[in-house]
């Protein structure tokens, strides 16, 4: 019979390169040249834009990750604060912004395969899908060997990144960052709608927090390290990209002429010779399948508890008695990769994974003003979330105004995950629950003291 717990193998290390590995993917080495294309050389300010937006969702999930460190993330607290239906579409949403990244880093690392690899085009393609084979195995096969290998990964990506961007304070061209808001602030805007997305991992861990050891410590720390250690690290590398780049080929290099896939490796070679091209593009082949391995990781766990709380079916709860992960919803996390790859364009997985990420992250605002305001004794965060309520109401403007910058496609996308959550919840979850969540004390005790004023006049 398969064991219902799962075991705290990952330190404050592993924990943090999770967390990194999650974002030092297609946020560097794909998304750069898109966000060029939306704002020219004031991407640099996109991706700073996206960090500040993402930092209130960061603390109000730090917060709630220490009162609450159990698998589920996202799911879980918005579950506990505005209950199972919107606990269940938040789940699903989150589930499918993090599969739809994952299948994105998968094919975009195909465009850097192509530049060292003698393939054909069509045959990156199931490269991808053999990859994302390959990581589901992983998964299933321990939390700690993939924490353990991932974080020997991410350590490697980073020393990389270090010299690249050392390379590039000597060689860039400084002429390429004028004019530098090419498309004005309305510019920086949109791209930081689109590489938000890059941020997403930051909170990643929160879905493994019931794997993490000493969780009241080392989650907050996690979260917000690995925040500022990636916002260094994007600010210095996307400088570097537009320094050493032709700007046309940033914009037009890409298939069809769309913008380009492999921004580090379009100027790599003023900097490493002729074997730049290649040195980059392994180290992003390598970073890419990072990501996407920590992505299977995490978003696996939110069907798991979803499955705990009736709001899926029981089976997806199991923990494999022998590698003591859970195997059904890595394989159900699985299979949906594979479809993605298959048949979705990966520009379209940009989209529609930052769309996913940028509603998910608003709504947990609203989940921690709802625990905050419930007062619930059970609530006791070992970690509080600065500027409260001022900070959360911030991140949810912020994350609306983010979100009409995105187009129709991904809009109508994140309104169809939303219905399709509704579904799922009508359809099976609501009939199997019966709890509330925070929010209703707060209805409840409001209407009670309406009561009593009542009865006082």
């Amino acid at each position: 019979m398969a064991s219902h717990g799962l075991e705290r193998s990952l330190g404050l290390y592993s924990t943090m390169m999770i967390s990194m590995g999650a974002m030092i993917g297609s946020g560097i080495f794909v998304l750069p040249a898109l966000g060029f294309k939306k704002a020219g050389p004031a991407v640099v300010l996109a991706y700073v834009l996206a960090a500040i937006v993402v930092l209130p969702p960061a603390l109000s999930k730090a917060e709630m990750a220490t009162a609450m460190p159990e698998s589920g993330g996202t799911y879980l607290y918005i579950d506990r604060a505005l209950g199972p239906m919107m606990g269940t579409i938040a789940g699903i949403g989150a589930w499918f912004s993090l599969v739809f990244k994952s299948a994105f880093a998968l094919v975009g690392l195909g465009a850097y395969l192509l530049l060292f690899v003698p393939l054909a085009e069509g045959a990156i393609k199931f490269v991808a899908l053999g990859l994302a084979a390959l990581i589901i195995v992983l998964n299933i096969s321990g939390t700690e060997l993939s924490g353990k290998i991932q974080a020997i990964i991410v350590s490697l990506v980073v020393v990389s990144l270090v010299g690249y961007t050392l390379n590039a304070g000597v060689a860039a061209d400084t002429s390429q960052f004028t004019p530098f808001a090419t498309h004005g602030s309305a510019g920086v805007v949109t791209a930081a709608a689109f590489v938000f997305v890059s941020y997403a991992g930051v909170t990643k861990i929160a879905s493994i927090a019931e794997e993490v050891r000493d969780p009241g410590r080392n989650l907050p720390r996690a979260i917000l390290g690995s925040l500022g250690v990636m916002t260094i690290i994007y600010i210095a590398v996307v400088a570097a990209i537009v320094g050493l780049s032709d700007s046309d080929v940033l914009i037009n290099g890409g298939p069809g002429g769309s913008a380009s896939l492999t921004p580090m490796a379009d100027g790599a070679a003023s900097l490493f010779g002729g074997y730049g091209v290649v040195i980059i593009s392994v180290v992003a082949v390598i970073a890419l399948t990072s990501m996407a391995n920590a992505g299977v990781l995490s978003s696996s766990r939110f069907p798991l508890a979803m499955s705990r709380d009736s709001l899926l079916p029981s089976t997806l709860e199991t923990i494999d008695d022998r590698f003591k992960t859970p195997k059904n919803s890595i394989l159900l996390t699985g299979s949906v990769l594979l479809l993605l790859i298959a048949f979705v364009p990966v520009i379209e997985l940009a989209k529609l994974a930052s769309a996913f990420q940028i509603l998910v992250f608003s709504i947990i605002n609203v989940a921690l003003i709802a625990f905050r305001t419930a007062n619930i004794e059970e609530y006791d965060p070992e970690f509080t979330a600065p500027g409260y309520p001022y900070v959360q109401v911030f991140g949810v403007i912020a994350g609306a105004g983010l979100l009409t910058q995105m187009g129709t496609v991904p809009i109508v996308g994140a309104i169809a995950i939303i219905l399709g959550g509704l579904a799922i919840y009508l359809a099976y979850g609501r009939g199997r629950v019966d709890r509330t969540g925070a929010i209703q004390d707060v209805f409840d005790r409001r209407q009670s003291d309406v009561v009593v004023s009542a009865d006082g006049d």
